[in-house]
């Protein structure tokens, strides 16, 4: 949009990152589920540690279902909700140990939230981190997106890929709700929009 600034690039320190590879543990052979854009840095710093990395891209399956228009009217129409909750999530009950969600959740207005983080309880197992992002409360029209790509056990390679209406935001209250089938939460204090939270099923 003409007049904002634009995202760059930015290596950050991850307080969430790291709170998450400690509560994931060190035993090797975990199962993680990375529902962010495919990235190599990812795939190759999970199965360094040992892990087996399941991609998921939501976001790439939203645009091809609903397009990159305004999500809140693009995802009112049950056909290409229901040819979307079709897609996603779509694995076996307590599969994996741990997920990385990003900032996708900020991206799907109800019901699809709703059927999405209910996979998303049901396909981890007990104890299991999960790792999400969220923007700061924010009255402009359309905030930055990344691309999240590990560097190392503390730190994200933010990749800007420009500016995305949200189809909702959420205040820490709204978190909290959000999550509250989940055994616990944790909120990150960064310096910049977002707020790393971690909690665990």
């Amino acid at each position: 949009m003409a007049g904002l600034p634009q995202p760059a690039d930015q290596l950050r320190n991850s307080h969430g990152l790291e709170q998450f590879f400690s509560t994931l543990g060190p035993q090797p052979g975990q199962r993680v589920l990375d529902l962010g854009e495919f990235t190599q840095a990812n795939v190759t710093y999970i199965t360094s540690l040992g892990h087996r990395l399941y991609s998921e891209d939501l976001q790439q399956t939203l645009d091809q279902t609903f397009g990159k228009g305004d999500p809140a009217l693009a995802q009112s129409d049950p056909r290409h909700v229901q040819q979307f909750l079709d897609q996603v999530l779509q694995f076996p009950e307590e599969h994996f140990d741990a997920v990385l969600v990003w900032d996708t959740l900020e991206r799907l207005s109800r019901p699809i939230l709703d059927v999405v983080m209910e996979r998303l309880f049901l396909v981890l197992r007990p104890e299991a981190p999960l790792l999400a992002c969220f923007h700061a409360e924010s009255r402009e029209d359309s905030l930055p997106c990344y691309g999240f790509r590990i560097a190392d056990g503390k730190s994200l390679q933010m990749r800007a890929k420009g500016r995305r209406k949200l189809a909702q935001s959420f205040n820490n209250r709204g978190i909290e709700k959000l999550f509250e089938r989940f055994h616990s939460i944790k909120f990150f204090l960064t310096r910049d929009l977002l707020r790393e939270v971690i909690v665990r099923r």
